[in-house]
């Protein structure tokens, strides 16, 4: 692979993965504990349930899979979580997963891009497992920004601050 374009993809995908934390902690300011733990139904997973998810998620692909850490993820315990932790907590947890997951893919040199993983039984390329994980917080981060505007019952202004 070009190490050229190599190197544009593994900034970019750090480079989006800070950005969307910054999101996340703008949701995480705005919730109370109990906001971020409320389900309205056992078909709903709370926003402590989807930053402990991406938290496994994000470590069990490119932190094990892509940085040869060993598994140690039990996927149940991020959806049957029901409270115990404070927002903040979260986030503390959700930063430093991040920060360790930017690590490893800023440390991933062009030729492994293409070398073949097993993350999750699944067979897949370093570069995919790194997509994976980008586009998983993305999509889960969104139903955040969602979630937190129904709570609060306000516009977040993520993007371009404009006056209502």
């Amino acid at each position: 692979m070009d190490s050229a374009i190599a190197k544009v993809f593994l900034d970019v995908s750090a480079t989006k993965l800070e950005k969307i934390t910054g999101q996340l902690r703008a949701c995480m300011g705005k919730l109370t504990d109990a906001q971020v733990w409320e389900r309205h139904g056992a078909h709903e997973n709370a926003v402590g349930n989807l930053v402990l998810h991406l938290c496994g998620n994000a470590r069990q692909w490119i932190v094990s899979g892509v940085g040869c850490v060993p598994d140690v993820r039990t996927r149940d315990r991020e959806f049957s979580a029901d409270g115990g932790q404070t927002g903040a907590e979260l986030m503390k947890i959700f930063d430093e997963t991040m920060a360790e997951v930017r690590g490893v893919i800023a440390a991933v040199p062009a030729e492994r891009l293409t070398e073949i993983i097993h993350p999750q039984g699944r067979t897949v390329t370093v570069l995919e497992a790194i997509y994976q994980v980008v586009t998983h917080v993305h999509q889960h981060v969104g139903q955040v920004i969602l979630l937190t505007k129904q709570m609060t019952g306000k516009d977040l202004d993520l993007t371009i601050p404009r006056p209502r």
